[in-house]
Parts: structure tokens; sequence; C-alpha cells
């Protein structure tokens, strides 16, 4: 039996060395959203954002990534800088779950193989589905009148380094565009009611929310073989 758990063990810890194909882990952090509402700094997270996220390295400079994000977006004209908002008095909170895939981008070459630490600044984006409570401003309340869906593009800039040889730490601020300008309850689309006289801000342009946090992901699988790709 002590042969067997030995055996297990030197196995085990073989494949934890070179068990660096995948990655999976964990996103946490705090959220804002630029819009009609509230405030328009870009980056001001007010808010808690968390999530998981997985990657596929298939070279030292690129990896396929995958992501699930919960955040909760919020925004209060009592906040803002500009004296129409402040007299306007609106405020809401909204929540926005989201699925990310793309592609993640290193500036140079992160290899966990040399055993010297590794680091690099990187990029992300891809294609992001996100879902979130359609708004309404009725009487000076934004509620809301039911769910929504719609699609975003990741702008994600971050910095990660290696950790004794298993674990990557990185730190990222990633602002989602998004094909709505419904978050904040400004522009309400719903085909069974005229929600025009609804509208305020600029409903030209459209509402962006963004995370600014950490990731921790642990490696694992077989050694890559980047000559073949």
């Amino acid at each position: 039996m002590r042969y067997i758990a030995t055996i297990i063990l030197v196995v085990t810890t073989t494949f934890l060395a070179h068990s660096q194909t995948y990655e999976v882990g964990a996103m946490i952090g705090g959220a804002n959203y630029i819009g009609d509402v509230g405030r328009t700094n870009y980056i001001a997270p007010n808010s808690l954002a968390f999530g998981g996220i997985f990657k596929w390295n298939r070279s030292p400079r690129h990896s396929f990534r995958a992501s699930v994000l919960v955040a909760n977006i919020k925004g209060d004209d009592a906040d803002s800088n500009q004296g129409r908002r402040k007299q306007r008095g609106l405020s809401f909170s909204n929540t926005v779950s989201e699925v990310s895939l793309g592609m993640e981008y290193t500036f140079w070459e992160f290899s966990m193989y040399s055993g010297k630490p590794a680091s690099t600044p990187y990029l992300y984006t891809g294609l992001t589905y996100f879902w979130y409570d359609a708004l309404e401003n009725s009487d000076g309340i934004i509620t809301s009148y039911g769910g929504a869906s719609d699609i975003a593009i990741p702008m994600v800039v971050g910095y990660k380094t290696s950790l004794a040889n298993r674990f990557v730490l990185g730190f990222e601020i990633g602002a989602r565009y998004t094909f709505t300008d419904d978050l904040d309850g400004s522009n309400p689309v719903n085909d069974k009611e005229d929600f025009q006289s609804l509208k305020f801000g600029n409903t030209n342009n459209n509402d962006w929310y963004v995370f600014t946090g950490i990731t921790l992901t642990v490696t694992f699988g077989r050694k890559p073989c980047y000559c073949n790709f």
C-alpha cells in the first residue's frame, strides 16, 4: 500500500510539474459603468464583480480564453460633476452576467518552462454575450420592466506574472462596449409599448461597463508542443 501511494505521489507531482497547457481560475474586482446617469469616469470601480476564467495556451504569445463574469453596476446623478445631472437626480442599479470568448495576446513571450519567473503585459479581445435587467424611467424612478440580453466587444489590457511555476497572477482593466443603451434606463426598448417619452440623455451613444481587478489561475494538462501551431 505504501509503495502504491508513493507511485501515485510521484506521478501526480510529475504531472503537476509539467502541466501548463491549460489554466483555470477566478476573477475578482470592481465594476463601473459609463452612460447617461451618474459620473462619467472611465475607470471608477464602485461595486463588486467576480467570475471564472479558462485559458488554452497555444503558444508563448497567445491563448484562447473563455470567462464568465457577474457584475453589479450602478450610477447616481448626485455623484456627477455635471450640473444638469445633479439637478435631474436619477439613480439606478443593474446586474450584468456575461460569457466571453476570445484571444489573449502577450507583448512578449510568456513561458513557464525556463525555471525563472515570467511576466508580461497582455491584451484580450473577442466577443461577449451578456444578460441584464431592462430599465425604464418611471416618474423619476428607474425600475426594471423585464430581462434582456445583448452582445459587447471586450477591450482588455493587463499584466500577468508566474508564481511557483504553477500559478499565474494577473491584474487587468477591461472595458466592454455594449450594443445597447438600456443599462441605465435612458433608452428603453419594448415592442409592446411606446417608450419614446421616457427616453433621456444621449440616446445616440451606447453604454459601457468596465471590470478592474485581478485573476488567479492554476495550470494543468500536458506540456504544450508549440511547434504544431
